[in-house]
Formats: C-alpha cells, sequence, structure tokens
C-alpha cells in the first residue's frame, strides 16, 4: 500500500478523535461555561450537523480544484476549527469552532476514499479505503482515551490543542505523500448531481444510515445500559468503550480485506449478524463477561460494513464518484443521529435501557433487506435490453477514467 494512504489515515485519526472525545469532556466543557449538560450536547449536535450539510458543500466547492489541493484545504479548516474550540471566550464560540471543523470531516473522507482507491489497483480499493478508515477506528482506542484523560486531568483546552496539532501533522503528510492528482478531465458538477439520482448509489447510501444507525442506537446508551443493567462501575465505561473502539478497527480490516472479492455477501454477513447480535444485547446486557464481548461484535460487525458500503457508493457512482463519497459519509451522521433519537423515544416511553437494542436490530434487518433489494436490481439490470430507473448512462460511465 502507498505511504500516502498513511497521511489520509492520520488525517483520520484527527478528525475520528475531535468527533467523540467531546463525549467525555461534556462535564468539563459545561462547567468552565456555566452550561448545562444538555446545553453542552449542542457541540455533539452542532458537530454531527455540520458533517451531515457541509459533505456535500465542501465537496462541491472542491470540484474546481484538485483533489490533493482540497484534502489540504480541507485540513487546514479543521485545524482552525480545534483551534478556535482550544481558545473559545465563550460557549457560542466553541460551538462556532466546532462546526468549522465538522466542515471538513464529510469531505475528506468522500474525497480520500475517492483517492485511496485511486492510488491501489482495481482489486485492492477496498483495502485502500479501510486503511485510510483505519486512522478513524483507532481514534476510538487511543485517541478519545487519551484525549479524555488529558481533558479531565489537564484540561479540556489542552485536548483540542493537542488535536490541531495532530491536523498539522496529517496536513504535513498529504502535502508530502500523496501525489498531486489533478482533477479528472470531464467530470462537471452536474455529473456529481447526477449520481445521486442512481437507484444503486441511493440504496448504499440507505444501508448506511440504517446499518450503522444500528450500531449507535445501542452504543449512545451504553453509559446507562451498562451501569445500571449489568452492573458495571461508572468508571468501566471507558474500557468498555475501547473494547468497541478494538472491534471496530477489526470489522474495518476485515471488511477490507473480504469486500474486494465478495462485496455483497459480506454485506448479508455483517448485516445479519449485526441484527441477531443486537438483538441478544438485551439478553446479555444482563451480564458483565457476555456485555464486554458483545460490545466488541457490535464495533467488529458494524464496521465491517463501512469498507464494502463505501466501496458499493464509489463502485455504483461510476464516472463521478467524489460527491456520493462524500454525501455518503454525511449518512453514517445522518444514522447515528436518527438511531440516537429512536433509542431515546423507547427509554422515555418506559421499555428500558435495554429497549435501544431492539431499536438498532430492526434498523439493521432493515438494511440487510435493502442489500437483497439491490442485489435483486442489479442481477435485472445485468439482463440485456433492461434499464435500471435512475442508473447512469454507459457513455457517462466510461467519460472519465481514475
Amino acid at each position: 500500500m502507498p505511504l500516502a494512504l498513511l497521511a489520509l489515515a492520520i488525517g483520520a485519526f484527527g478528525i475520528g478523535t475531535t468527533e467523540f472525545v467531546i463525549m467525555g469532556l461534556l462535564p468539563e466543557v459545561a462547567g468552565d461555561f456555566d452550561v448545562s449538560i444538555p446545553t453542552a450536547g449542542y457541540l455533539v449536535t452542532g458537530y454531527a450537523l455540520g458533517v451531515m450539510f457541509g459533505a456535500p458543500l465542501m465537496t462541491v466547492l472542491g470540484t474546481k480544484i484538485s483533489r490533493k489541493r482540497m484534502l489540504m484545504l480541507l485540513m487546514g479548516l479543521f485545524i482552525a476549527g480545534n483551534l478556535l474550540s482550544a481558545l473559545a471566550p465563550s460557549f457560542g464560540v466553541m460551538l462556532i469552532g466546532r462546526v468549522v471543523a465538522s466542515l471538513a470531516h464529510g469531505a475528506f473522507f468522500g474525497i480520500g476514499s475517492v483517492v485511496a482507491a485511486d492510488l491501489v489497483a482495481p482489486d485492492k480499493k477496498a483495502g485502500a479505503i479501510a486503511l485510510m478508515f483505519t486512522g478513524l477506528t483507532v481514534a476510538n482506542v487511543v485517541g478519545v482515551p487519551l484525549g479524555t484523560l488529558v481533558g479531565q486531568s489537564i484540561g479540556w483546552r489542552v485536548t483540542f490543542g493537542l488535536v490541531a496539532a495532530l491536523g498539522i501533522v496529517g496536513l504535513a503528510g498529504v502535502a508530502k505523500l500523496v501525489p498531486d492528482m489533478p482533477k479528472p478531465e470531464g467530470v462537471r458538477l452536474r455529473h456529481e448531481l447526477a449520481a445521486l439520482k442512481n437507484v444503486q448509489v441511493l440504496l448504499a447510501m440507505a444501508m448506511t444510515v440504517l446499518g450503522f444507525g444500528g450500531v449507535f442506537a445501542a452504543i449512545t446508551y451504553i453509559a446507562p445500559m451498562m451501569t445500571h443493567v449489568a452492573g458495571f462501575a461508572d468508571g468501566s465505561v471507558t474500557w468498555l468503550l475501547v473494547l468497541f473502539g478494538l472491534g471496530m478497527v477489526g470489522g474495518n480490516l476485515i471488511g477490507g480485506r473480504y469486500a474486494d472479492r465478495a462485496l455483497m455477501p459480506l454485506l448479508y454477513v455483517s448485516l445479519g449478524a449485526l441484527a441477531v447480535v443486537l438483538a441478544l444485547f438485551t439478553l446479555t446486557a444482563h451480564n458483565k463477561a457476555a456485555a464486554a464481548v458483545t460490545i466488541t461484535l457490535i464495533g467488529a460487525l458494524g464496521f465491517a460494513t463501512v469498507p464494502p458500503l463505501q466501496k458499493r457508493v464509489l463502485d455504483q457512482a461510476h464516472g463521478a464518484p467524489t460527491l456520493a463519497s462524500a454525501v455518503n459519509i454525511g449518512a453514517f451522521n445522518l444514522g447515528n443521529a436518527l438511531s440516537a433519537w429512536l433509542g431515546g423515544l423507547v427509554i422515555a416511553a418506559g421499555l428500558g435501557y435495554t429497549a435501544p437494542n431492539w431499536v438498532g436490530a430492526v434498523l439493521a434487518a432493515a438494511a440487510l433487506v435493502l442489500a437483497f433489494v439491490s442485489a435483486a436490481l442489479e442481477r435485472r439490470d445485468d439482463v440485456p435490453g433492461t434499464v435500471v430507473a435512475g442508473s447512469v448512462p454507459t457513455e457517462q460511465r466510461t467519460a472519465v477514467s481514475h
């Protein structure tokens, strides 16, 4: 694998750290700015919304320049947002800093996925994408726990300052290691937008929303579930999340390895197993050892779907994959927000702290159904003389070679 993928992984590590570390530092931030915990929670919500809307916006703005230069500009935006958060004199300014940093998130992973795939042979594309996403998964194992520890011990401002420094390392890596890949000739914004009309692209994005939403339906409420149901001490939640992160790393690598060989079968297995494991979590959550194993499996099965889904979007978007790839990253955050909301609803309805697991199981099962629908439509499209609505014409598919 090219060294350029290391630079992309470092950038992904920084982005993953800043996205999730705030969850462990909300009490400190709320105390410093004299706001309530729910108000401080807007720092999480604001970031997620910034990713959803920033992914297509920044990608569209970057259609006129080379992908390497756009990646560098995105890392610059990431650095600025985290520095603004670290130095924020008020809660409002910090919220702005979080939104600024989030604008780089979706476009970086979207454009980075295209660049990573272009750097390797066709049969290694999913593996290259998985290697870049390894930075995001390792962030949950190393960056988030360390960032939380530093923030609680020294101060949350130091944490965001260190994250900004990670961004500088990522920027230098992109500048030095990523080859100068000019914007492909013949690609226009209308082609990028047309790819979003492709039924297969939309189905892949829907699978992303539902599949990863299933994961976060359970993980969002992991703290009360583990302390009130499993009987863990409050301090144990950190290492349980590390287990979840380790599962993510393993699942990401497995997904990258096998997506190039059998993409759809991998989705069938991972989504089906995820639905089963989430349903079983309502039972295993009552036992400490079983709960720890289940949390690891949820991380592994959930992230095993990321490389194949991202690759499927790239494949189905054909000659105009950049915008679709970035929007699919936003779909992950949409799934997170949707599942957290649904999980909160069932808890508020008095169904208990394990009820979000059933929500997650239903979402994952729905994603599995969409995978079968997608495959069936693809088989129909392969029949001579049959055209699936929303598919991209052959001449547009071959307009640009990457």
